[in-house]
């Protein structure tokens, strides 16, 4: 039986909610005039009931179409969405790629991002200047990389994201779609650097539409619909249902 520090990430009952505006308004006269027709800030729930539990070393395929939830419940379990309601424990530093230019400071170069990251890990100029060469190398940036990242593609700056992501063995690896973008080269290089992080222990969260994809690097996989967990288990089983809601 597994004990409670094999789980690395757990929620219990976590309701997900955005408060949006309903109706607009053209001016600052148009507000004042008509102030008591306007619905402020209408709660909409963008996930219901959320329970899962993912153990260490773990890789887990979120499955859904298009608006149901997946990207949310990753940004969840980065911490960077508070719950309405529920709890989420995580056990272990993660290491997210949830959006091209996420966490990229657009004016400066690829360099700088880089030492700002490492910076912002903890780690000391010395342990930063011995990453430097790996990291850069694997970005095949090349002279691109002292350029401001405001002037780069968004293939390179997926590849700018994902190098700097990878720097050090992740405990937790979320992965929201980054990798279909850039040349399939570059792809298969980043697939193939997953499935080493996977294999040194770290536990995956991945959403991606490519089911081929994530089943050959997932063994389980959570069907995400309406805002709810309507599966969780084995992966061929969740790509299957995921499939039916395309057919029905």
């Amino acid at each position: 039986m597994k004990s409670n520090n094999d789980i690395m990430i757990k929620m219990s009952q976590v309701d997900i909610c955005f408060y949006i505006q309903e109706n607009g308004f053209i001016s600052f006269k148009d507000f004042l005039l008509n102030i008591g027709k306007y619905k402020f800030l209408q709660k909409k729930f963008v996930l219901r009931d959320i329970n899962i539990e993912i153990k260490k070393g773990e890789s887990i395929a979120l499955l859904g179409k298009n608006g149901s939830g997946k990207s949310t419940l990753l940004r969840a379990m980065s911490g960077i969405i508070e719950p309405e309601k529920g709890k989420i424990e995580v056990n272990g530093i993660i290491a997210p790629l949830l959006g091209l230019g996420v966490g990229l400071e657009y004016e400066m170069s690829g360099i700088e991002n880089i030492q700002l990251s490492c910076a912002l890990m903890g780690l000391s100029k010395a342990e930063t200047r011995k990453l430097m060469p790996e990291i850069i190398e694997f970005s095949e940036l090349d002279e691109a990389i002292h350029w401001p990242v405001k002037r780069y593609s968004t293939g390179m700056m997926s590849r700018l994201a994902f190098s700097i992501a990878i720097m050090k063995q992740p405990e937790i690896l979320l992965i929201d779609e980054v990798l279909s973008v850039g040349d399939i080269g570059f792809q298969q290089k980043c697939l193939r650097k997953v499935e080493e992080i996977k294999n040194n222990g770290a536990t995956i969260v991945f959403v991606s539409h490519n089911f081929k994809e994530v089943q050959k690097m997932c063994t389980k996989g959570a069907l995400v619909n309406n805002g709810s967990i309507e599966f969780y288990g084995d992966i061929n089983e969740a790509g299957a249902r995921y499939d039916q809601l395309f057919n029905n």
